[in-house]
């Protein structure tokens, strides 16, 4: 991608993510994401219905009347972006392909981070971590991320999340929020790893996929290729045999992926590339402000 196209690409993503996180995610970012604790912000006088145990005796003292301590929610988080950049994000057989909607997502987290003051770093995977962007603020940070997104190129096309959840785990040693941004087509056991994660941390998935990972098309022959080991195969799609027993798989993976989430308590959403990711992104941030 030469630079110029780069640069309209960037623009683009900027302008539709900075106006949803702003429009529509600001309030739920700020509800779902909790800050690290309380500080203090001022006193006051006292009213009924007060805590008492938050009266401040010595400008009660002074004053001869009760104040009150008054505290605010300290805002600031670290956000990590742990984003998958294997060979299978450059599928695309409906809609857009998932590499262009991991990056709307992304962008649209890390702006509605930066309006509540967060860091925002990222970490990029394949079967191995590509890449560590180290947590930090502001619109340019946020724009180099974009960039990154959008024209990294993995030495890698493997996946392996475990690898990512582990190396975040030890690098960030603070507790941070941690989104997963991935189609989670991924042969190795990452539950153990992403388990211990979310004790230290507080982890969130958001699955990206096509509808042709889920179900194939009856088009006759097809021939299929593994975007990430390269091998390939002729298909009968207009068997239903055939394409009954992929369904059946892709429903069985997703039950698993989902009830191992839930065992680890880590909260999830799913999105195709032809659907509204607002909507799922919606879903995961109420499902957090329930919790």
């Amino acid at each position: 991608m030469d630079a110029n196209e780069l640069l309209k690409k960037v623009r683009k993503i900027e302008i539709k993510t900075k106006g949803l996180s702003q429009n529509i995610f600001a309030g739920e970012y700020h509800s779902a994401f909790k800050g690290r604790g309380m500080t203090f912000s001022e006193v006051r006088e006292y009213q009924y219905g007060d805590d008492i145990r938050d009266i401040d005796w010595n400008v009660t003292a002074r004053h001869n009347h009760p104040y009150v301590k008054v505290y605010e929610e300290e805002r600031e988080l670290t956000v990590m972006l742990i984003i998958d950049v294997s060979g299978s994000r450059n599928f695309g057989a409906v809609g857009e392909q998932k590499r262009e909607m991991i990056a709307e997502i992304a962008a649209t987290i890390a702006f509605s981070a930066i309006q509540n003051n967060d860091k925002i770093g990222v970490i990029f995977f394949s079967d191995k971590v590509e890449k560590f962007i180290p947590p930090k603020k502001g619109r340019k940070h946020i724009l180099f991320i974009i960039r990154e997104l959008l024209d990294f190129t993995p030495e890698s096309q493997g996946t392996d999340i475990g690898v990512a959840v582990r190396y975040m785990t030890d690098a960030i040693k603070k507790r941070c929020t941690t989104f997963i941004i991935s189609d989670f087509i991924d042969k190795h056991d990452y539950y153990q790893a992403l388990s211990i994660a979310n004790n230290k941390h507080d982890v969130a998935a958001v699955q990206v996929y096509d509808k042709r990972d889920s179900q194939l098309p009856d088009v006759g022959l097809m021939r299929v290729v593994d975007m990430e080991t390269g091998a390939d195969r002729w298909v009968n799609t207009s068997s239903n045999k055939v394409r009954q027993t992929f369904n059946k798989w892709w429903y069985e993976r997703q039950q698993t992926m989902i009830e191992r989430f839930n065992k680890c308590r880590v909260s999830h959403t799913s999105v195709a590339t032809d659907e509204d990711y607002v909507k799922a992104l919606m879903s995961l941030f109420k499902t957090r402000e329930l919790r």
